[in-house]
């Protein structure tokens, strides 16, 4: 029996005030991993405001949960349809019910085994979310998972080593030890730094161009002004 709005609030009063509740992340390697998930998502969808990006932020989806505080969230998640704003944490039944739409958890020796077994089931069988990924920022371990009726089954890679994510509508692949997004094409989503250079080069490109072009009209006008003097000394007009 699913309960109304208000019988949910008597349940579980304060929701909105539920705070994260997440440890520390294992290294620098992956905090690295988790900002390079982050930033360039954001910088890719900068346009967008109908998503939210959890990073190491707990999700809240049952009372037993809330009360036995025997679940911590995932290190990085996406919630599709929804709106952007600031959240403490995700707060199932304060958003509508709204699971996360894709997981990527980083392995580490202390939790590779809990996200490789308990996660992985909590997220087939109670979230049901539709794709879980995890990554080694160690190791490189990288697999993924499509949900497919009531189980998940393997995402394969393509030759280029890159899996597809229908929620993301992008590729999760490997590039210099990082776990990178990949547009539709195998294209790099590059971050916001990496965007600035780009666009530096693309505009030093343009200039030295503009000066290839300045220079070949000059050429042209230095020939014509020796060929024109060339006439005169012949005795002809090059007007005529």
């Amino acid at each position: 029996m699913s309960l109304t709005p208000q019988q949910l609030e008597f349940l579980m009063p304060d929701a909105t005030q539920l705070e994260s509740d997440e440890p520390e992340m294992e290294s620098t390697l992956h905090y690295v991993q988790l900002a390079l998930l982050v930033s360039c998502l954001e910088w890719l969808w900068r346009d967008r405001n109908d998503y939210f990006i959890g990073a190491n932020l707990t999700i809240y989806f049952s009372r037993q949960q809330l009360k036995n505080r025997d679940f911590r969230g995932p290190d990085f998640f996406l919630v599709a349809q929804t709106e952007k704003r600031p959240r403490k944490s995700w707060v199932v039944w304060e958003e509508n019910g709204k699971y996360p739409d894709l997981i990527i958890e980083l392995l580490s020796d202390s939790t590779a085994t809990v996200d490789r077994e308990f996660k992985k089931n909590l997220y087939q069988n109670e979230f049901r979310t539709p794709e879980y990924f995890w990554f080694s920022p160690e190791s490189l371990e990288f697999a993924g998972f499509r949900l497919l009726g009531q189980r998940y089954l393997e995402i394969t890679s393509n030759e280029a080593g890159l899996r597809w994510s229908e929620s993301l509508n992008l590729y999760l692949g490997i590039l210099d030890g990082k776990l990178r997004y990949f547009t539709p094409e195998g294209e790099l989503v590059p971050t916001p730094e990496e965007a600035a250079i780009q666009a530096q080069q693309q505009v030093e490109t343009e200039r030295l161009r503009a000066e290839q072009v300045q220079q070949r009209a000059e050429q042209a006008q230095q020939r014509v002004e020796q060929l024109a003097a060339q006439l005169r000394a012949l005795g002809v007009e090059p007007e005529a």
